[in-house]
């Protein structure tokens, strides 16, 4: 008893809203997402895959944000080839399929990554924020803030 009844339609939007779901080694790991905010709760054909891509990468940085201390930033790793890692000082997406990130390389080099969201693979890093600036920069959080005002 207690079942809810849908309609057809009903069940096709549901099956269609994003979901998340992880498991850790640890019950107690904060490193885990909780739920989709509201701004990402629209059914998957709504957006197109660079801006599915874009929403659900900020959610990854903010949360790994969330766990670094005060002496640690994000960046990113680049799997193949000799790039190295990106320090995350920006991000967008280009519709229907382009991710870009932008930043700075460990040599302090500008850097940007265009990426078709297919080769999309992407390792968060802790790095030492650099030691001329007082805070940690943080980037998910800013980037999470736009998401909930557009």
């Amino acid at each position: 008893m207690g079942e809810k009844i849908e309609t057809a339609a009903e069940h096709q939007e549901e099956a269609a809203l994003p979901r998340c779901h992880e498991v850790h080694a640890d019950p107690n790991s904060n490193a885990k997402l909780d739920g989709v905010p509201q701004p990402l709760q629209k059914p998957v054909e709504a957006k197109s895959p660079a801006q599915w891509a874009y929403e659900r990468l900020i959610l990854y940085i903010r949360n790994f944000e969330e766990q670094l201390d005060a002496e640690h930033e994000v960046a990113m790793g680049f799997t193949g080839g000799d790039a190295g890692v990106l320090r995350i000082e920006g991000m967008g997406y280009f519709d229907p399929d382009m991710i870009t990130f932008y930043g700075t390389d460990g040599g302090g080099a500008r850097t940007q990554l265009v990426q078709h969201v297919s080769q999309l693979s992407v390792m968060l890093r802790a790095l030492p924020k650099p030691q001329e600036r007082d805070q940690a920069t943080r980037i998910g959080f800013r980037l999470a803030a736009d998401l909930e005002n557009n």
